[in-house]
């Protein structure tokens, strides 16, 4: 007998439902096929088309669609929730048709052109999961997709599936609102140029289907971003603004205007496995493209490419050739790419534990290849503090761990900026203030325009009682990083909130993605203070819910409060919104 195996791949599985399918065929079978077919045909198939998805097949109330990457399922979930609700209005409820979507990514089993198995499963239990107009997605496609594409993702956390042994880690996915007033740290008129030459990296375009380039082409522009950084004749827009444009059709004129600067990098990189082809131009968006070059280099070549790039675009934008301090290369490639992949999930992962725990496994495994590489011991201080930081450290030992992984860090590499802000942070929790502020003050000094360094300082401002001069800190933050992520507005909304401007604390946490982040108690002490105490008492239950060991007296004590007004202040809001002493 022939051996028949079982044919498998990952893909990622897209499964819509209509929300109240039974009652719209009972009050009208005949119009409801027929006016979702028209919708099929009219909004799904176009959108399918446009993303590379494929429909496997319909499902009565619903489709099962499977795409190449978790990224273009989860841009296809969102302009298709948007579409069907532009296509509902104006339309009387009984001909509005509302979708769940569930996606996940994982193995199915091939069996003609129909798949099964339990990637498959969990797409459809994510989308039952949800309420009307929901986007469901799992924990692995968030990691995929949270700076990919630019959406809102609320975190579910451990969620009981049906036929599940085990929880699975949800998030829900959110179209991008209008930003309120002051959620981008007080500018809400077009961006003006600074006095300083202003350049934008765009996020590389990789050259090549394998998911591995396309970590490598994003590595390669965040190491471009910190190199001109560093450099004081220029202001450079922070990475994640920069991604926020990742993926998006190219108006070179608007991006610039978006982001308030001139010029604007562009780029592409094709990594083979012995070498690597880069391709970059330079573009005075009021002008011209100003030059492009074109690097074919073995693959070890790849810092010596990044540091002629940065000479050539300091020497053609400050018109003279300024050399930063040379920082600790990485010794080895593999470090390298376990880095690069553990800087995309540890930054940008919107305190994912999975995340966070993944990132330190893959640093810690950078470190163990290259001993020496500075990079990969500041990012690991940082995850390891965060675990403390979100409660999953019950111990207290990756909070000692992590100031120590901080100071070998900067004993490595003395001129590496980021290390230095992650130690001045990390020194704060631990009460040395001096040696806090000098770590910033060399940080600042180093990389002006380090948004990081800058948004954790006015942190530190404001627990310091130091309102007037947190919310300038937070400003120059909010304007090298204008599309920030979820922490920033955190950030701010607690420096509002120490500057007593209670309403606008309210705005920015209910108006952007720190909303189903631990800023929700901020969100419940300011709508206490500003005598809202029903909403404050609701949102500190909401808060409670995702946090149940939270105590007022545990969290004043472990916070870096050099001003004991200040604290107090906190306490108070707390107490009133009701939160557990």
């Amino acid at each position: 007998m022939a051996d028949e195996r079982v044919k498998r791949r990952l893909a990622a599985i897209f499964v819509a439902d209509v929300v109240g399918y039974t009652r719209h065929m009972e009050q009208d079978e005949a119009g409801t096929l027929s006016r979702l077919k028209a919708r099929r045909r009219d909004v799904l198939d176009p959108l399918l088309l446009r993303h590379e998805g494929r429909l496997v097949k319909i499902l009565g109330d619903g489709i099962l669609a499977e795409f190449a990457s978790a990224a273009s399922a989860v841009r296809c979930a969102v302009e298709l929730q948007r579409d069907m609700d532009a296509a509902n209005e104006g339309l009387p409820e009984t001909r509005q048709y509302v979708l769940r979507i569930g996606i996940s990514l994982g193995d199915v089993i091939v069996e003609g052109k129909d798949l099964y198995g339990n990637g498959v499963n969990l797409a459809v239990r994510l989308e039952s999961h949800g309420n009307a107009g929901d986007i469901t997605i799992s924990s692995n496609v968030f990691d995929q997709v949270c700076r990919e594409v630019v959406a809102e993702y609320d975190d579910l956390g451990p969620v009981s599936m049906k036929n599940f042994a085990k929880s699975v880690h949800a998030y829900r996915v959110r179209p991008c609102p209008q930003q309120p007033p002051g959620a981008d740290g007080g500018q809400s008129t077009p961006l003006s140029l600074p006095p300083r030459p202003s350049i934008a990296v765009l996020p590389f375009n990789t050259m090549g289907a394998n998911a591995e380039h396309g970590a490598f082409a994003d590595g390669l522009t965040e190491d471009l971003i910190t190199e001109l950084s560093r450099t004081p004749g220029l202001f450079v827009i922070a990475q994640h603004s920069a991604f926020a444009y990742k993926g998006k059709p190219v108006d070179v004129r608007q991006i610039a205007t978006e982001l308030g600067v001139r010029y604007l990098l562009e780029g592409s990189a094709r990594r083979s496995a012995e070498r690597v082809r880069v391709n970059v131009q330079l573009v005075d968006t009021l002008g011209g493209y100003l030059w492009a070059e074109r690097y074919d280099r073995e693959i070890e070549d790849i810092f010596a490419v990044q540091d002629d790039v940065a000479a050539r675009i300091v020497e053609a934008l400050v018109g003279r050739l300024i050399v930063p301090p040379m920082r600790n290369r990485p010794k080895s490639m593999e470090a390298y790419d376990l880095c690069v992949r553990a800087r995309s999930l540890g930054w940008n992962s919107a305190g994912s534990p999975e995340a966070i725990y993944e990132s330190i496994v893959l640093l810690q495994q950078a470190i163990a290849i290259d001993p020496s590489y500075a990079e990969a011991y500041g990012w690991l201080a940082f995850n390891l503090w965060s675990t403390w930081a979100n409660a999953m450290d019950a111990t207290g030992d990756n909070r000692r761990l992590s100031l120590e992984m901080a100071k070998k860090a900067v004993a490595l590499d003395a001129n590496d900026a980021q290390s230095r802000w992650i130690l001045g942070y990390l020194l704060a929790y631990e009460g040395r203030w001096s040696e806090s502020d000098a770590a910033f003050d060399a940080a600042i000094a180093m990389d002006r325009n380090s948004a990081d360094a800058l948004i954790f300082r006015a942190e530190l401002l404001a627990f310091a009682g130091r309102a007037s001069e947190a919310m300038d800190v937070m400003e120059q933050a909010f304007r090298l990083n204008p599309h920030p992520t979820a922490s920033y507005y955190w950030e701010q909304s607690l420096v509002y909130y120490v500057a007593r401007q209670f309403e606008k604390a309210i705005e920015t946490v209910r108006g952007s993605p720190a909303y189903r982040t631990g800023a929700r108690r901020i969100l419940a002490a300011s709508l206490a203070q500003a005598g809202n105490l029903n909403e404050a008492r609701q949102e500190a239950a909401l808060f409670m819910a995702n946090n149940p060991n939270f105590s007022i007296g545990k969290w004043a004590e472990s916070q870096p409060f050099r001003d004991p007004e200040t604290r107090q202040l906190f306490v108070e809001g707390y107490r009133k919104a009701g939160l557990p002493e």
